[in-house]
């Protein structure tokens, strides 16, 4: 990376307020969401909605019943007086408004992207960190055990939402379009096949990612965990739930955030990950293209086939990204 450099945040979007996820099984869902770790409530009149939520409290997303899986839609926070100008550019950069979505707020606005994704901009807390949170595991002392037992191991409790990754038609459209119409900054990509964006008040490495696909899609959550051995206990306890397949337990090149990825019963995943790289307010990351084979891990498992399929396309999309 670059040496930092201030610049200046023009209005954009600041953080991820919630997502919206449509699935076939609300029971499934439930159950699947718990096991993770999250807290889950069913609401509702006939209580066939579900919301789930981290460690911080805060409603980082809504399930909804549907025929199939699909992202209902992204919600985003800006600040204060910085609304207006963000639907101008919004408008400017060639998004679709929307004026019957599905959630009434009278302080934000709605519009589709160009895959057709229903995006909501409103005024709202910044739920991303504003500094680095520190992911330190200390090195036991001589003469005392470092770890603990596997039956005093406690369940897994993510701490915040980090990132989401849709697949798009056309990943640098994508980039282009967040970042006109919200802020958005590229942090890195591998030619046309993924990208990564971050938010320009401070934030993770990537708040928004996107990879090629033939279909729009929902690809994963990524939920914010203590340390790299959360990620693991989190893989075990997912494991011990029934849940084996995914991806992991590794490192990321991009991001440099340790990583592990449970399959939800609809063909996405939910992420476990941990120290994920961070860009702070009015600095500027130094934004890479790197070689698809160089770009994704930095040690773990080979990529499973299962992890590059796009469930919502038509056809599979396997051989998109790197496999090994």
């Amino acid at each position: 990376m670059a040496d930092l450099v201030a610049v200046r945040s023009g209005p954009s979007v600041h953080s991820i307020d919630h997502f919206a996820l449509n699935v076939p099984s609300i029971t499934d869902a439930e159950r699947f969401f718990r096991a993770f770790g999250l807290d889950v409530t069913r609401v509702g009149a006939s209580e066939q909605e579900l919301e789930l939520r981290a460690g911080d409290g805060h409603r980082w997303a809504r399930v909804l019943p549907s025929s199939r899986k699909s992202l209902a839609y992204l919600s985003f926070n800006c600040f204060d007086g910085e609304l207006e100008d963000i639907r101008r550019r919004s408008l400017a950069a060639g998004a679709v408004p929307v004026y019957d979505a599905p959630v009434a707020d009278s302080n934000g606005f709605w519009c589709l992207d160009p895959d057709g994704n229903l995006i909501q901009v409103k005024v709202g807390p910044k739920t991303s960190p504003s500094s680095k949170t520190p992911c330190v595991v200390e090195g036991s002392p001589a003469n005392e055990r470092g770890s603990h037992t596997r039956s005093t191991s406690k369940t897994v409790r993510p701490r915040r939402l980090s990132h989401v990754l849709l697949f798009t038609l056309d990943v640098l459209r994508a980039v282009d379009f967040y970042s006109s119409a919200f802020g958005l900054r590229l942090s890195d990509k591998s030619i046309d096949i993924i990208a990564f964006t971050h938010a320009p008040h401070g934030s993770d490495h990537h708040l928004v990612a996107f990879a090629k696909s033939s279909a729009r899609g929902w690809h994963h959550a990524a939920w914010d965990v203590q340390d790299v051995n959360q990620v693991g206990e989190g893989a075990s306890q997912m494991a011990a739930a029934g849940y084996t397949r995914g991806w992991g337990t590794g490192r990321h090149v991009l991001g440099s955030n340790y990583f592990h990825y449970v399959e939800d019963p609809w063909g996405s995943f939910c992420e476990y990950s941990a120290d994920i790289d961070f860009v702070s307010e009015g600095s500027a990351w130094s934004a890479g293209d790197f070689p698809p084979e160089d770009s994704l891990y930095l040690w773990g498992p080979a990529v499973p086939g299962n992890f590059i399929h796009n469930t919502e396309a038509e056809a599979d999309v396997a051989g998109v990204l790197p496999e090994g």
